[in-house]
C-alpha cells in the first residue's frame, strides 16, 4: 500500500501546473470561506463589548430587548423588587445611551455614555491615566481608550467638552476587554450625572446589573423577574440573545452565509474540474496499473490520497493567506472586526474535506469505469 500511495503522490505532483491549480482552488476557497466566517465572528463579539466589559453575571431588562444598543428604560420601583429577590446579594442600576458632544474645536461627536452606580461604580472600566474617586467630581467623565478615542481629538486628563449645555472634563482615561461595533466613542460618568445631562424619557433604567449570592440562586431570581413582566439573562445569554439578533433579525448573517457558501462553490468547481482534468490526462496511467493487476480499491485509495493531501496542503495554505491578511488589517485599520475562532477553522476545514470527496467521487467514478483494453487498443 505505501507503494501505491508513493506513486500517487508522484502522479500528483509530476504535473505541476494542475497540481498548482488545485492548491490556487482550494486556498483561496479556504481564505474567502475564514475571511467571511472570520469577520462575522468578529461583529459579534463587538456588539456584546458592553456585556463584556461590565461583567455583571445577570442582567435584567424589558423582554423586547435583542441588542444592548437599543435598551428599553424600566421604573425603579423594578430595582427596589429584584433588590429584595432572595438570593440577589445586591443589584445596581445602568444606564447606557447615546449623547452627542461639541469638541473644543467646535465639532459634534456622537458618543455611547454608560453611567454607572453612584455607590458601588460597579462595572468600572480599568484606568490607564487618572484616580476613579475623581469620578465623583463636578462634570468628571471617564474615556475608553480604544480604536475610536481619536474621534473625540487631543484627549487627555483636563481635556472638556459640551454635553447638551452642560460642560464635561475627561478625569480618567481607561482601557477595556473588547471595543464597540459602531465606530462610537465611549464615556464612563455616574448614574445620576449620566440621567441629569442626557435628556430621557420618564423612566431612566436601562439595565439592572445583578450579582446573585451563589450559581443555584440565578434559576430563582430569573423565575422572581418573570413575574415582575421582565427579563433576567446570564452575561452568556444575553451574549447569545445578541449573537441571534444580527444573525436572524438583520441582513448581516444573511449575507455572510451567502458569501461563505459562493466560496464554497468557487472552490469546488476550480478543484473538482482541475481533478477531473487531472484524471483525464492520466487515465492512460490508471489503465496501465490496472492491466498489471492493481485492483479498483487500490486506485480508489491512490485518487482519495490525491485528492485528501492537496485539500489539506490547500487548507494550510488559506488559513495561513488569512491570518496573514488578518493581521496585517488589523495593524493598519485598529477597528477592523475580525477573528480566528475553532469554530471557523473547523467549519473551514468540513468544507474542505466536502470539497476533496466531491473531487474524489468524480475521479474514482472515471477511473473505475476504464478498460484495460481500451487503454491499449490505441
Amino acid at each position: 500500500m505505501n507503494g501505491t500511495l508513493k506513486l500517487a503522490f508522484k502522479l500528483l505532483v509530476n504535473d505541476k501546473g494542475k497540481y498548482a491549480a488545485l492548491l490556487v482552488g482550494i486556498m483561496f476557497a479556504v481564505f474567502l470561506m475564514v475571511q467571511m466566517t472570520s469577520i462575522f465572528s468578529g461583529i459579534l463579539a463587538k456588539s456584546s463589548s458592553t456585556v463584556i466589559n461590565l461583567g455583571a453575571q445577570v442582567w435584567v431588562m424589558d423582554p423586547a430587548v435583542n441588542n444592548v444598543a437599543n435598551s428599553i428604560p424600566m421604573p425603579d420601583y423594578v430595582l427596589d423588587a429584584v433588590r429584595s429577590i432572595n438570593g440577589v446579594k445586591y443589584a445596581v442600576p445602568l444606564y447606557s445611551g447615546g449623547a452627542l458632544v461639541k469638541l473644543r474645536s467646535g465639532v459634534f461627536q456622537s458618543v455611547t455614555v454608560l453611567g454607572l452606580d453612584d455607590n458601588s461604580l460597579f462595572g468600572r472600566p480599568e484606568l490607564i491615566a487618572g484616580k476613579i474617586e475623581d469620578i465623583y467630581a463636578e462634570n468628571a467623565f471617564i474615556a475608553v481608550q480604544d480604536a475610536e478615542i481619536n474621534k473625540l481629538g487631543d484627549i487627555q486628563l483636563g481635556t472638556d467638552f459640551e454635553l447638551n449645555d452642560h460642560r464635561g472634563v475627561i478625569v480618567g482615561i481607561a482601557k477595556v476587554t473588547a471595543s464597540g461595533l459602531f465606530g462610537i466613542p465611549t464615556l464612563y460618568t455616574t448614574y445620576s450625572r449620566a440621567i441629569q445631562y442626557i435628556p430621557s424619557t420618564r423612566f431612566t433604567i436601562s439595565y439592572i446589573l445583578v450579582e446573585p449570592k451563589n450559581n443555584d440562586a440565578i434559576s430563582h431570581i430569573k423565575e422572581q423577574v418573570k413575574l415582575l413582566g421582565y427579563e433576567a439573562l446570564t452575561k452568556e445569554e444575553f451574549m447569545q440573545k445578541i449573537a441571534n439578533y444580527y444573525k436572524y433579525q438583520t441582513g448581516l448573517g444573511t449575507n455572510i452565509f451567502i458569501m461563505t457558501i459562493v466560496s464554497f462553490l468557487v472552490g469546488l468547481s476550480i478543484s473538482g474540474q482541475t481533478f477531473y482534468t487531472f484524471i483525464l490526462e492520466n487515465l492512460e496511467k490508471f489503465g496501465a496499473l490496472k492491466a498489471i493487476g492493481a485492483k479498483g480499491h487500490e486506485l480508489v485509495y491512490m485518487i482519495l490520497f490525491q485528492a485528501t493531501f492537496t485539500a489539506l496542503i490547500g487548507y494550510g495554505l488559506g488559513v495561513g493567506l488569512c491570518t496573514l491578511i488578518i493581521t496585517i488589517a488589523k495593524l493598519k485599520v485598529p477597528d477592523y472586526s475580525a477573528n480566528i475562532t475553532y469554530t471557523t477553522l473547523a467549519f473551514a476545514f468540513a468544507m474542505v474535506l466536502i470539497i476533496a470527496a466531491i473531487s474524489s467521487y468524480i475521479g474514482i467514478r472515471k477511473v473505475l469505469k476504464i478498460e484495460p483494453f481500451d487503454i491499449f487498443r490505441g
